[in-house]
């Protein structure tokens, strides 16, 4: 069994001048401690960083050995997968683990995007995409989810209402997170209408349809259960799952995200439990349209329904099931290799009662859905309170 025993979360925003490494010994240091250990207890780094040229500094894994004293000498690895890179961090740490590597495993998530203009940020970005297609997307990952979302439109009907709804609802949540980049209220009626303050990005999206730019790093330490003696502050990682779906966009079906559903179908099944039996979901609302479309894809509504989830209030505070408490990636920010991490630390704080932007009595089972590209790698856990 494998445990997250640590954790750590710096503020999510544009920060100029921030320095990758500093913001990496920042979160490395708090979680550590938190973990109630030393760099020396530590048997692995691994590093979630996206980078496709945002900043100078490569080979981020090499700096792992002088962010604490006793890291020097330990392995050490950079992982990434596009939005979903934090996420793939967890779970190679956790697979260390369960493969007996090693027993405990310092994670950390971390970009810096204000550094280059934002012309600069959309050409980056739009390296995850499949370049030899879709490389020249006007307006960068902008444009590819609104193609996602022009298709979804085409087969139910303007996703758009539905949208200013999820987007207000996620700036609300945002407000009551102190670490949240964007702590803004935004009405529905603003984030449903184009305007001077709320101009149009790219076809359905608004810039109330879009997540900010962000610099920010968070981090765990995940553990072998039998290798900490903590009684509280810890979740257990009960089940993970990740799928690979067809990178470019003309191979696909663009209404559905199918590689969601796979993914979401494989952690219920590893979890043993159903959509019912989760207490919350920080999911992947990097652009509106990617929320809606995960309502479906995790089963919550039928394809085509997503709106039904926000009219009944489902995904509401105090809702059957609420999703982005912490303000999601929208109004939180997304500062792409620190993302997966982030939605970690944030659900098991949710569980564990640290910080909650709602009350959430009794909560036991939190589920992350983080997504790569525009639905190309889509990776999911459940979190479980043990005490």
């Amino acid at each position: 069994m494998v445990d997250l025993i640590g954790f750590a979360h710096s503020q999510f925003g544009k920060f100029p001048g921030a320095e990758l490494e500093n913001l990496m010994r920042d979160v490395a240091g708090i979680a550590v401690s938190d973990a109630g250990l030393s760099g020396a207890d530590i048997d692995a780094v691994v590093v979630g960083h996206f980078n496709p040229g945002l900043v100078a500094q490569g080979f981020t894994a090499g700096l792992a050995a002088g962010l604490l004293p006793g890291l020097q000498m330990k392995p050490s690895v950079r992982v990434e997968n596009a939005c979903a890179t934090g996420s793939a961090a967890v779970h190679h740490a956790a697979n260390l683990v369960r493969a007996g590597e090693a027993r405990r495993v310092l994670v950390i998530g971390v970009e810096i995007m204000s550094s280059v203009p934002t012309r600069e940020v959309g050409k980056a970005l739009l390296q995850a995409c499949y370049v030899r297609e879709e490389g020249d997307t006007p307006a960068g990952f902008a444009g590819m989810f609104s193609r996602l979302a022009d298709a979804y439109a085409e087969r139910f009907g303007d996703p758009h209402p539905a949208m200013a709804k999820i987007a207000a609802k996620n700036h609300a949540n945002g407000v009551h997170n102190p670490l949240a980049q964007l702590r803004m209220a935004l009405d529905e009626a603003y984030c449903a209408n184009e305007s001077e303050r709320n101009p149009r990005v790219v076809g359905r999206l608004l810039r109330s349809d879009c997540s900010p730019i962000s610099d920010g790093a968070a981090a765990l330490v995940v553990s072998a259960s039998d290798a900490h003696d903590r009684r509280d502050g810890f979740v257990r990682l009960r089940a993970t799952a990740q799928t690979t779906d067809l990178m470019p966009l003309s191979q696909r079906d663009m209404s559905e995200l199918a590689g969601a559903r796979a993914a979401w179908s494989q952690l219920m099944h590893r979890a043993g439990i159903g959509l019912n039996d989760l207490d919350l979901l920080e999911t992947h609302d990097c652009f509106t349209i990617a929320e809606l479309m995960q309502y479906e894809a995790i089963g919550l509504c039928a394809p085509g329904r997503g709106m039904q989830a926000l009219e009944e209030g489902w995904v509401m505070p105090g809702g059957r099931l609420p999703v982005n408490l912490s303000g999601g990636l929208k109004a939180k920010g997304h500062p792409v290799g620190a993302t997966g991490v982030s939605m970690h630390v944030m659900a098991a704080w949710q569980l564990l009662g640290r910080w909650r932007s709602a009350p959430l009595p009794r909560a036991r089972l939190a589920a992350i859905l983080n997504m790569g590209g525009a639905g190309v790698s889509n990776y999911g856990s459940v979190l479980e309170r043990v005490r």
